[in-house]
Parts: C-alpha cells; structure tokens; sequence
C-alpha cells in the first residue's frame, strides 16, 4: 500500500507552507506530494492568504526536492486549455526529473469560477473527454510528427506537439463516482483509477466498474493502479485524535466512519479493508499543514506496519 500526502491549499496556506509539507513528505519516504486545483476555499474557513495555483506550486516544488512525485488531485479541466496544459505538465515534469503525475477532472465548483470570471460551461464531461485525448495525444505523438484534433469543443491544427515530458508516459489519473461514462473515461485514458472519499462498499462497487469497462475496452484490468482519497486524524492517544479532529473542525466519530481516523492500529486495520477490495494507493487527505509531527506519526507507525 503506498501512502501518499493529500493537500488544500485553497483552506489557507501559503508556497512555504506547502514547501514544508512536500519535503516533510519526502524525508519521511512518502511515495507522492498531492495537491487540489481549486482557486476558493470552501467551508467557514478564511482561506487566508489566498489562493495558489496548482502548477505554479508544484515547478516550485519540482526544483526544490530531488525524489517525491508530484501531482494534482484532479487539475480541473475549466481552468486550462488542453494544449497549454499539456505544455506546462510536460515542463513541470522536466523541471522534476521526471517525477510528475496529472490528476485531471471536468471541474465542479462553480462558486470559484464566478468569483475568478472562469466560464463554467453546462457541457463539462465532453471537454473532460476531449481535454484527455488531446493531452495524451500530443504527449504520444512522435516527435517531427504533427498533431491535430477536430473536436466539438476543441480544434488543434498541424501542432508539432512539444514540448514533451521527461518521462515516456506521464501517469494519468481519472477518478470520481460516475456509474458509465467515468469508468468508460478511465478505461480509454487513465493509468490510475481513484475514487474519493468513499467507503468501501462503494469503492468495491467502483472498482468492479473500471476494470469491467477496462475489459470492454480491450485492456488488462490490472493494467490500472486503484486508489482512494480519505481525511486522515490519527493519534496515539484518544486525547490526541480529538485534538487533531478538532483543529479541522471535524467530529471524531463521522471521521472514523468516512476518513481514517483513530490509533494507528484502527488506521491500519482500516486501510486493510479497502485494500481488500483492489486498493493499491492511499492518498491522505492532511487538512492541518501545519501539524507536521502528524506525518511523522503515520510514516512511523502506520506505513511500517503496512509495508
């Protein structure tokens, strides 16, 4: 089970803070720095002092540590043209060695795209579609070949397709709860398949889904890597997880119902369970940035028993 760092920075936090959690990450041996892509906070929280920007964040990141991957759970696909993001993972990915994974969605909060004056088209799901054929598209394309794509949403014309990523394949990851056309999405695009914040009835059923549509579309259901994204709130004592839950403005209970909450003993069991159902990958949703000594704890207690 590799254990994955989690972040949100639109709650309030600023590159240092993230610079911090990142090399934390990669001391500790974590297997990946994540982050979302959103532009507003959400919840009661300030979001002080402000938004940061997903990729801007992570070329940072990318010259400032030397092993942790790096990677965005889920770029939102409002927020970029195809083509520009296409170039800017592919220099991110150079600027990291080849460390870099895309997580990329349709984009859902519309809150955010009002408050920035993004366009929040009705259609999201076609783009998302069409946004994945031409990312992959451009990536795969032989270099001194040309690309090109007539889509209902996007056109690209006798593109040279540069520049391209340092590593062959860039993984990308495709997740959500969607019963036809997410799994059907993953199966034609994705390295990994990740559904958040589920349990583990619904990531069982989930799981089932991608890799019949996998199957269906001719590949190896196996050839896919299975996460989820789950709160985490561990501590050695009860005292200490309900401090934790509390500087969250979270409830103990719900958290060891929908997260991973409790000892590292009840984490641990309870990684067990989703790991019984096809869960390969684990990203820890950590909402407090500044409470690094919980990494610390589970990297000692939880990861070492898992492997």
């Amino acid at each position: 089970m590799d254990l994955r760092v989690f972040t949100e920075p639109q709650q309030g936090a600023t590159y240092e803070t993230l610079l911090r959690v990142a090399k934390a990450a990669e001391d500790l041996n974590y297997g990946a720095f994540f982050r979302s892509d959103h532009y507003l906070h959400m919840g009661s929280v300030s979001g002080l002092p402000g938004p940061t920007d997903a990729w801007i964040t992570l070329a940072g990141l990318a010259r400032e540590t030397s092993r942790i991957r790096l990677g965005t759970l889920m770029t939102a696909g409002t927020f970029r043209l195809p083509g520009v993001l296409a170039i800017q993972v592919a220099q991110v990915d150079q600027m990291s060695g080849g460390r870099v994974e895309l997580g990329l969605g349709s984009g859902w909060y519309e809150a955010e795209h009002e408050a920035y004056g993004i366009p929040f088209p009705k259609e999201k799901f076609g783009r998302l579609e069409e946004q994945l054929a031409i990312v992959t598209g451009l990536w795969s394309t032989p270099a001194g070949e040309r690309f090109s794509f007539d889509g209902t949403y996007y056109q690209l014309k006798d593109s040279p397709a540069l520049s391209k990523p340092a590593q062959s394949k860039v993984p990308v990851l495709v997740g959500g709860h969607g019963a036809k056309r997410t799994p059907a999405l993953a199966a034609r695009y994705a390295d990994e398949f990740n559904i958040p914040f589920a349990s583990v009835a619904d990531t069982d059923q989930q799981f089932a889904r991608v890799r019949a549509a996998a199957e269906q579309a001719g590949r190896k259901s196996d050839e896919l890597m299975y996460s989820n994204a789950l709160v985490a709130c561990v501590g050695r004592t009860d005292a200490e997880v309900k401090r934790r839950a509390d500087a969250i403005g979270r409830d103990v209970e719900e958290l060891k119902a929908n997260g991973l909450a409790g000892s590292p003993a009840e984490v641990v069991e309870r990684i067990a369970r989703f790991e019984a159902v096809g869960s390969q990958r684990m990203y820890l949703q950590m909402l407090d940035l500044d409470d690094l000594d919980h990494l610390e704890l589970i990297a000692s207690e939880v990861m070492r028993q898992l492997g």
